[in-house]
């Protein structure tokens, strides 16, 4: 009997944010702290930029879901110091939180905060398209920016002395938000031969291919919509307009 979507989605990031911790704490037993001037190589400062990078749409979609600024903060603060184990525990909990009806369309209800199915727009959620497409051009260029730096100054980064323990650590942490950034990627594309492309383009480029994926979504709405719609693909996107969300 094949799994049901949600159960996929369940067990894809338990198992991903159990590796990351697992990893998370090995790495620390077996090689220390982080928090060493020594590991702060070029290509470790440039790895660092990428990750961040893509934390910032995660970080954006959780302060979109919470109901109140103080557990968006304390979530977001969590995802700058854990990374992925957090991404991976805060989407669990999200899925945890779908009804059985829900469960037949776990990425959109999971995207969806609970305001808004119940057609409520919280003030505070209403981020202006222009400014978010500035954020992420400016993100994108910076990114693109640090890469060629690194490979002028640094050379190449497929070298064996760069794969010390915590640059390893690091990749993992980064990859495993890819993994979440790829499965909205999924769902958001109505072909899997578009999908696989970017996905792949995500696992090649990184933030680079985040921020210039996140300006095509956003080139497709207006001024006056809300920003979250970029979140939902066509269908679901009219749907929302449909129901009379962005009154």
């Amino acid at each position: 009997m094949a799994m049901s979507p949600v159960t996929v989605l369940r067990s894809l990031f338990g198992v991903l944010g159990s590796l990351m911790l697992l990893t998370l704490v090995y790495t620390i037993f077996s090689d220390g702290l982080p928090f060493r001037s020594d590991l702060l190589t070029p290509w470790m400062a440039a790895t660092l930029v990428d990750f961040y990078i893509n934390v910032v749409p995660i970080a954006a979609w959780v302060f979109y879901k919470e109901s109140n600024w103080i557990s968006a903060a304390l979530w977001i603060v969590l995802l700058v110091c854990f990374g992925s184990v957090t991404t991976c525990g805060y989407i669990l909990l999200q899925l945890m939180k779908l009804s059985t009806k829900e469960s037949e369309d776990p990425i959109y209800h999971v995207l969806l905060c609970h305001s808004n199915k119940y057609g409520v727009v919280d003030k505070h959620k209403q981020s202006p398209v222009l400014i978010a497409r500035v954020v992420f051009t400016a993100l994108g260029l910076f990114m693109l920016g640090t890469l060629l730096y690194t490979l002028l100054t640094d050379g190449s980064p497929f070298r064996k002395e760069l794969l010390t323990p915590w640059m390893v650590a690091t990749l993992v942490d980064f990859y495993i938000n890819v993994t979440a950034l790829s499965v909205w990627v999924a769902y958001k594309e109505s072909s899997w031969i578009t999908a696989v492309v970017w996905i792949i383009l995500l696992i090649c480029f990184g933030s680079i291919t985040t921020c210039v994926y996140i300006l095509i979504q956003l080139s497709q709405l207006t001024s006056q919509d809300l920003i979250y719609l970029a979140l939902f693909k066509g269908g679901d996107r009219a749907e929302r307009r449909s129901e009379g969300v962005l009154i």
